[in-house]
């Protein structure tokens, strides 16, 4: 992107700028996570825990968010602040981005958008807590997340905790495989499924360490292989949930929702504000926990990319 049209649209934190500029690891956070995802005071205090852990690890953190139509590619503690307890902050997908940029809104970035923003930026690494996917009975509704078509047009991996364990990961998988995305797994062999380690379906390759991921990532696009690189980090299994006690809760939330005639956009807010009550804030903790986990090890993939140069 020109540098000029960059600027008109787009804030870097001057820690974030800094960064990289020096060549700096650099890790992406999505903001979705804290206008929409957890409550609030937990959300913000949450969101600056993430940070804390990637600085931690000896890397810089860059939470994306949209704030009165400006892009923010690294948030100050009031901005975190704002996002978390503000009304109106819309949930802002690839589509969503040119009407709320324009009209001077604010938004926060789902994985589709923070992917967009990241590759602006030049941040090759963005934590999450789970992708989007193919919904259950997509057949019929075509209820496709974005996330999927992000990853496969835009050069950044996603460390994750798997596909939300709300949609359906079979098809999610085979999606991923037709569009070329590498799906790979840490130190297992089986892609997690969000809440739980276990998914029942397997990862295309299984990765053993940051130095391992990057250098996968490094091929990829040196190859000139257009598109992102999405690696499973399983919640550890003292922190994740019972399997039968989670999809019990999944079963409940989904048939509310259809129930309620939940769609689109508000499906998955409506569906983890439903299972976090139905287990009694379990889910939520869990939810939590997998974050961090996953910022650790996305915090030292960035590292072992950045010495590759």
């Amino acid at each position: 992107m020109d540098r000029e049209i960059f600027e008109k649209y787009v804030d870097v934190l001057p820690e974030v700028e800094e960064a990289l500029a020096s060549g700096k690891a650099v890790v992406a956070l999505e903001s979705t996570i804290i206008s929409h995802g957890m409550p609030y005071p937990r959300n913000v205090e949450t969101a600056k825990n993430v940070e804390d852990i990637i600085r931690e690890e000896g890397a810089v953190p860059a939470t994306i968010g949209i704030i009165g139509g400006r892009i923010k590619i690294g948030l100050t503690g009031d901005e975190l602040e704002f996002m978390g307890r503000q009304e109106d902050i819309l949930k802002v997908s690839r589509r969503d981005l040119p009407v709320v940029v324009s009209k001077k809104m604010n938004g926060a970035t789902t994985v589709a958008t923070t992917m967009i923003c990241a590759a602006m930026g030049g941040i090759k690494v963005f934590v999450t807590g789970g992708i989007g996917g193919v919904h259950k009975g997509a057949q019929e509704t075509f209820d496709i997340s974005a996330d999927l078509t992000e990853l496969a047009n835009t050069d950044v991996a996603v460390v994750c905790a798997g596909v939300k364990s709300i949609l359906d990961i079979g098809l999610t998988l085979e999606y991923l495989e037709t569009q070329g995305v590498p799906v790979l797994a840490y130190k297992t062999g089986e892609f997690p499924a969000f809440y739980t380690a276990k998914s029942g379906f397997m990862a295309d390759y299984r990765i053993d360490s940051p130095a391992d991921m990057a250098g996968v990532m490094k091929a990829k696009w040196d190859l000139g292989l257009k598109g992102g690189l999405v690696l499973g980090n399983p919640v550890p299994e003292d922190l994740g949930m019972d399997e039968a006690v989670i999809n019990e809760a999944i079963s409940k939330a989904l048939k509310e929702a259809e129930e309620l005639g939940v769609k689109g956009k508000e499906t998955t807010p409506f569906l983890l504000s439903r299972i976090k009550d139905i287990t009694g804030g379990d889910s939520l903790d869990s939810n939590i926990e997998l974050v961090y986990n996953n910022a650790r090890v996305g915090a030292r993939i960035a590292l072992e990319f950045a010495k590759l140069g």
